[in-house]
Parts: structure tokens; C-alpha cells; sequence
């Protein structure tokens, strides 16, 4: 029988990542699983009890959001253990791709079975990251989202990015592509494992979760209102169809700018620039 450790996120989904919690764990409790929870008080915490806890042969729960995922998937890698998921947050974007159930029997089952399987992970500067990594205008929109912890998810995943939009002009992005080094002027780059962020958006839907490549997209310029269409269109999956929007292939990408832009993954700022995002082939142990 595994024993697990939740990492918990007091603060996801409007504080009520504990009631997500409960239920699950209960379930494990009552199949007689060894059940340690550890409430979170920093990204820095989270990583250190999540390695802790892989370490000694535990699987290492993330109840919360992308964020919190981010942080406990982190000291997972670095612990050579199993993760699991408990979707509390308000994005849940990995828990979405992977197609998690959000039904506690459900979940507590999945646990129990111990099913697991290998994702890439990518790695920005030393952050470990297994979703994606965005540097532009939608980094901008995920510092508004963040600073609007206190309205509903689904209208403050809407109204960011038409704030980000009306104070936003271009820049001039800097590329080394596996060694390749190009220059463009863009709204936006995209370093995508899971390819979905922004509250259930495919914004790369090519991109998979174990391939050992990431895929970067990148948005080149153009008037503001294209933007804005390009963001309609990505609610339907038709953006990548556009000329202004490049895909491809990579192992190893570095960012640098003309100006300063933050650096996202999964949900927050991360690090800053000037960024390099590897792909780690199959960093990550997972029940899914």
C-alpha cells in the first residue's frame, strides 16, 4: 500500500483546496494508506517538503493549482519520486490535459492504483516546469490575473489579456534555437510541453507531454486589434493557421529581449531574462 503526502495550497481556488483535499484523502485513509498533509507557506517550502517526501518513498500529492503543481513536481524530479494531482486550483490546465477526474472516489481510486506513466518536464533557467513557459504578452496578462486573486476565475482569465492588449507594444526577441541564434519582433513566445494554459486554452494543441521535445511557438507582430482576434481564434483553434504565428521543434531555446518582459510558467513569474528553456525527456513520474 503507498503512503502519500499532500502538498497543500491553503490559498487555491479561493481557500478551498482543503475541502478538495478531505474527501480523497479519507478514501485513502479508509483503503488503510499512510496520509501526511503539509500545508504550504512558500514556493520554497512546497519544494523542499515535495523532495522530502519523494525521497523517503512516498507519492507526493499536489492539491492546488498549476502553480503549486509546478513547485511540487519540482521536488519530485529532484527526489526520484511519484507525483499525483488533486485539481483545487483555478486553472487546473495540467490536471485538464491530462484528463483527470475531478470526482473525489474517482481520484482516491486512480491514487490507489498507482498507474503511472513518464512526462517531460522543461527546465528554465533551474525551474522545473511541466507545462509551459510564456514570455510576452500573455506573461503580462498572468501578472493581472495574479494581482486579481479576488474576482471569478473564468472573468479574470477573460479581462487580463484585454488589459494586457491596451498597454502592450511589440518587442524584439533574441532566439537561439539548438544553436541557431534568429531575431524577431513579436508579441509573444511560447515554450510549450503541455501546450494548454489561460483556463483550458490550447494555445499549442500540437504540443505533447512526452515526445522529448518542446515546441515553441512564436506570435510576430502586427496592429494591436490582431490581437485581439488572434485571441478569438485561439478559442477555437484556428490561430496557428495564421501567418504571423511560427511553430516548431526544439531541445534547447534561449530567450532574450529588447526590453524587460516577465517570464511565466504555469501561472507565475518564474525567473528572468535572459531565459534557457531545455526539455528534460522523461524527468517526471506520474499517476495519471
Amino acid at each position: 500500500m503507498p503512503a502519500f503526502t499532500a502538498i497543500v495550497n491553503p490559498i487555491s481556488g479561493g481557500g478551498h483546496a482543503t475541502a478538495h483535499w478531505e474527501p480523497v484523502a479519507a478514501r485513502l485513509r479508509a483503503a488503510g494508506a499512510a496520509v501526511r498533509v503539509e500545508p504550504t507557506r512558500s514556493r520554497e517550502h512546497a519544494i523542499e517538503c515535495a523532495t522530502a517526501a519523494a525521497e523517503r518513498g512516498d507519492v507526493v500529492v499536489a492539491v492546488g493549482g498549476d502553480g503549486l503543481v509546478r513547485d511540487v513536481a519540482e521536488g519530485a524530479v529532484r527526489g526520484g519520486g511519484t507525483l499525483a494531482l488533486v485539481p483545487a486550483g483555478r486553472g487546473n490546465d495540467l490536471a485538464r490535459a491530462l484528463d483527470l477526474p475531478s470526482d473525489p472516489a474517482a481520484l482516491a481510486g486512480l491514487l490507489l492504483s498507482g498507474a503511472t506513466r513518464r512526462l517531460d518536464v522543461l527546465e528554465v533557467n533551474g525551474v522545473i516546469v511541466p507545462g509551459n513557459v510564456y514570455i510576452g504578452i500573455d506573461s503580462v496578462a498572468t501578472q493581472l490575473i495574479n494581482a486579481g486573486r479576488g474576482l471569478p476565475a473564468l472573468l479574470v482569465y477573460r479581462l487580463a489579456p484585454v488589459r494586457a492588449i491596451l498597454g502592450w507594444r511589440s518587442v524584439g526577441y533574441t532566439l537561439t534555437v539548438d544553436g541557431e541564434r534568429q531575431s524577431v519582433r513579436g508579441h509573444t513566445v511560447v515554450l510549450a510541453n503541455s501546450g494548454a494554459y489561460g483556463h483550458g486554452l490550447r494555445i499549442v494543441p500540437d504540443a505533447q507531454l512526452d515526445d522529448g521535445r518542446l515546441r515553441l511557438m512564436v506570435v510576430g507582430d502586427g496592429p494591436r486589434w490582431k490581437i485581439a482576434s488572434f485571441m478569438q481564434e485561439v478559442k477555437r483553434g484556428t490561430h496557428t493557421r495564421r501567418p504571423d504565428v511560427s511553430l516548431r521543434h526544439a531541445h534547447e531555446v534561449t530567450v532574450e529581449t529588447d526590453r524587460p518582459v516577465p517570464v511565466c510558467a504555469d501561472g507565475d513569474e518564474v525567473t528572468t531574462l535572459p531565459a534557457t528553456i531545455r526539455v528534460l525527456p522523461g524527468a517526471l513520474r506520474i499517476i495519471a
